[in-house]
């Protein structure tokens, strides 16, 4: 009979494996139009299968019975607070709502990109007249005037994923997706820090990382980040069972599952990239793993890259700033780590005074990093250019909340200060100085010529990676939205905790046993105290709950032949692709600069009404206030009047509660 931690195992890797899997598929089934129900059932059916029987001769690590059950309860819990707290988030306002828009229009018509029939808003001239597109953000206008379509922003993976949720249960089903999925990837956390600490270690990093509100944050709504924690979990697993037992089939498992994650998340190429160098210590050693597990990083990117350069060109375009130095890194990697393994090979070391100092000098420039990163913010301000679009958001959130007009602050500098928030500062120093020890650890095997322990892959990927996060977050600084940049930084830094919590646990000497083991229940109880009261507030908060319902009363305003122009900014930025893949309708948008000049904009509205096919009227949409509507001569009608809440976007404070947001929006017939 197959052990329930054996099981535990293969499942992690088999999930992760079929998310990859999905994605891949729809980059095929869905650039051809044929992501269907009928056509994709069939196919997972027969992937899962062949997954399986993959992972099957995979030798996972013994866990026992108690700890085994421990971690799935512990998932489980995580994944029911997710669920029975999800929230609503429908709208495209940010990048969970944008998401979940991409995977409805995959369910619903088979195509990534979306087709758009001119005739049905009078034309191709339509998109002629200067100010008028089919854009809005998150969903780029591509093609011509003639041909017109829509190409969602971002990799094709959530959407392919969450589709499934459509086809299941609808939106209802597609919106608790992502606390099940988590649930997993607090599973495979857990079975992480079960293989690498100790089997009663793992349900304890589990639920320290659970209890944490950024990963509770990300698990709540359909962000990329969900499907993300799965594969990087499964990967950094199947990397720790190949340096395990010598295993090219787990090595190549983990090569494509953490550069498969490049086709939920495109910045996974940050986690496959420090691959290079794991693969490059493993060969130096003769290791029989290094080459499968590259193998199997190299198809998992490259498949990643030829999927977002056919289905979503546009988005990688828009983040060729900070995708390009990305990719110059990893050939950087490519090229030292190539030149060490040929210097090795070559009888090439390091001189001897250096190998017998390189233990003291790694966990020196670990600790001065650390020091360096945390100290950023009295030495620096990290500033990006003022005409990025993420500066004008900035500046307009500084005007708000009473801070110095600096769009182009990126805010950077307070990384670490945003980690802090969440697990505390003592956390913080234990998970520097553990991480130091780890350093030191695989340092003293190197200057031995023994074998570097089993989880020097994971420290490695998730050491660096939390070093380039921290260094440059990449993402637009208000909370807790940029706190989807510590998902990778959070459980590195409870493994860590716990790591050390296990140490002093086991290590003590036996005269000061009791003593010891009171040092490790204060280590863990230095993250769960923080993290604790740090989530308490949100342990209940429900996002934009009552969005849906907004759609619902707008798409019931409408009937066959409306044909609705967004008039407004917010309408612009909120409205076209909900009334387009919610409503069925057609819909176009404003630029800008048109509605900045209302004699243009009025004569844009007269044009369109006049191309309009026998049988359709215009309808204006409003959801700043009515003024656009009156100011164009027309009539409105409020077809919603909601308050919901949403996240405060504060810069420089931890966010504590949500804030009211009202959705209102108002209809009118273009005048004739």
């Amino acid at each position: 009979m197959t052990a329930i931690g054996d099981v535990v195992q293969r499942a992690v890797l088999v999930l992760g494996s079929l998310l990859v899997a999905t994605s891949a598929l729809a980059a095929v089934l869905g650039g051809l139009g044929w992501w269907r129900p009928l056509v994709v059932w069939p196919l997972l059916a027969v992937m899962l299968a062949g997954l399986a029987l993959l992972v099957r001769p995979v030798r996972p690590v013994p866990i026992g019975v108690g700890p085994a059950l421990a971690m799935l309860a512990v998932a489980l819990a995580a994944g029911w607070w997710a669920a029975a707290t999800h929230n609503g988030q429908v709208l495209p306002r940010r990048d969970a709502g944008s998401n979940l828009q991409a995977a409805l229009a995959l369910a619903e018509t088979g195509h990534r990109v979306l087709a758009i029939d001119p005739a049905a808003f009078g034309g191709a001239a339509v998109l002629g007249i200067p100010g008028i597109t089919l854009a809005s953000p998150a969903f780029y206008q591509v093609g011509s005037a003639g041909a017109p379509a829509i190409e969602p922003q971002f990799v094709i993976g959530p959407a392919a994923i969450y589709s499934l949720g459509d086809w299941i249960g609808g939106i209802g089903a597609m919106l608790v997706q992502p606390a099940w999925l988590s649930a997993f990837g607090v599973l495979g956390l857990s079975i992480l820090a079960a293989v690498t600490v100790g089997p009663w270690w793992g349900p304890v990093a589990g639920a320290l990382a659970a209890l944490t509100f950024p990963m509770l944050h990300v698990a709540r709504a359909t962000y990329s980040e969900p499907l993300a924690l799965v594969t990087l979990a499964a990967g950094l697993l199947g990397c720790v069972l190949a340096a395990r037992h010598e295993d090219r089939r787990a090595a190549l498992m983990a090569g494509l599952l953490i550069g498969g994650t490049c086709l939920v998340r495109i910045d996974g190429l940050r986690e496959a990239m420090l691959l290079i160098p794991v693969a490059a210590l493993g060969a130096i050693q003769e290791r029989r793993w290094p080459r499968a597990l590259l193998a199997g990083a190299g198809i998992g990117v490259g498949v990643s890259f030829a999927a977002g350069l056919a289905l979503s060109r546009e988005y990688l375009g828009s983040i060729a700033a900070s995708l390009v130095p990305l990719v110059a890194l990893a050939v950087a990697l490519a090229l030292a780590g190539a030149a060490t393994l040929v210097a090795a090979r070559r009888g090439m070391g390091l001189p001897d005074s250096v190998r017998r100092s390189l233990s003291a000098a790694l966990v020196i420039a670990v600790l001065v990093i650390g020091v360096a990163l945390t100290l950023r913010p009295l030495v620096m301000t990290v500033r990006q250019s003022a005409e990025d679009p993420g500066s004008h958001v900035v500046a307009g959130l500084q005007l708000r909340q009473g801070l110095p007009i600096d769009g182009g602050r990126t805010y950077a500098e307070q990384s670490v200060t945003w980690l802090a928030w969440w697990v505390g500062p003592i956390a913080l120093v234990t998970a520097l100085v553990a991480l130091a020890w780890g350093v030191r650890r695989m340092a003293l095997a190197w200057q031995a010529d023994e074998v570097l322990p089993a989880w020097s892959g994971p420290l490695v990927v998730a050491a660096g990676s939390t070093l380039l996060t921290l260094y440059r977050p990449g993402i637009t600084p208000d909370h807790p939205w940029a706190e989807r940049r510590l998902v990778i930084a959070i459980p590195l830094v409870v493994v860590l905790v716990v790591a050390a919590a296990a140490w002093l646990w086991r290590c003590g000497p036996a005269r000061h046993r009791r003593a010891f083991r009171i040092l490790a229940a204060a280590c863990a109880a230095a993250l769960a105290v923080p993290t604790a009261l740090a989530s308490w507030p949100h342990r209940t908060e429900r996002v934009e709950r009552g969005s849906l319902s907004a759609i619902v009363s707008v798409c019931h305003a409408l009937v066959d032949g409306d044909v609705v122009l967004a008039v407004d900014s917010r309408a612009a930025n909120e409205w076209p692709q909900v009334v387009r893949g919610q409503c069925g309708r057609p819909a176009l948008s404003t630029t800008t600069a048109l509605r900045r000049d209302p004699a243009a904009l009025r004569s844009a509205v007269s044009e369109i009404a006049a191309a309009l096919p026998a049988g359709s009227r215009l309808i204006l949409l409003a959801a700043d206030s009515a003024d656009a509507l009156t100011a164009l001569g027309a009539t409105p009608t409020q077809a919603v009047d909601v308050t919901v809440l949403e996240e405060p976007r504060l810069l420089i404070e931890r966010p504590a509660s949500l804030v009211p947001l009202t959705l209102d929006v108002w209809l009118a017939p273009a005048p004739a």
